[in-house]
């Protein structure tokens, strides 16, 4: 497989961001994290534009961003041209929004999801595939 994967975080989210890249090397990604490096303070916006302009570029096909609700690194993501950021805190919510929205940043709440819930929600993301029909015409009046 192989596949790359952005990865990013601000302080809240760098143990989860650590235990879910570890996770995807197991399962034979190859996650390349764009920060931070630290659970040291930082701003949230700086590491969501990194991986949305990464993903927006086509250098990756997915993203992982995760603050402490996530809400803030969805909105952030969600500005750049070509980006579906999805804030997912389930399973279920992460299949809809890869094969209902074509998501293609999956955004994460560190402080309301245990490692092995994110590892999960990650694993049904990327396995996800989207759903054609009135799910890509939805899509395509989005972008």
């Amino acid at each position: 497989m192989n596949m790359k994967i952005a990865i990013g975080c601000d302080h809240a989210g760098f143990s989860l961001k650590e235990d879910i890249k570890l996770y995807l090397a197991k399962e034979g990604y190859d996650p390349i994290d764009f920060g931070t490096d630290s659970p040291s303070s930082c701003d949230y916006p700086d590491y969501a534009k990194k991986v949305a302009d990464a993903v927006a570029n086509g250098s990756f096909r997915f993203g992982i961003l995760i603050c402490g609700t996530g809400i803030g690194m969805s909105i952030v993501a969600n500005k750049t041209k070509g980006i579906r950021a999805a804030l997912c805190c389930s399973c279920e919510t992460a299949q809809l929004a890869r094969s209902h929205n074509h998501a293609n940043i999956l955004c994460l709440g560190a402080r309301f999801l245990s490692p092995e819930e994110a590892k999960q929600i990650v694993s049904t993301f990327l396995a996800t595939p989207e759903e054609e029909g009135r799910h890509r015409r939805r899509v395509d009046k989005i972008e």
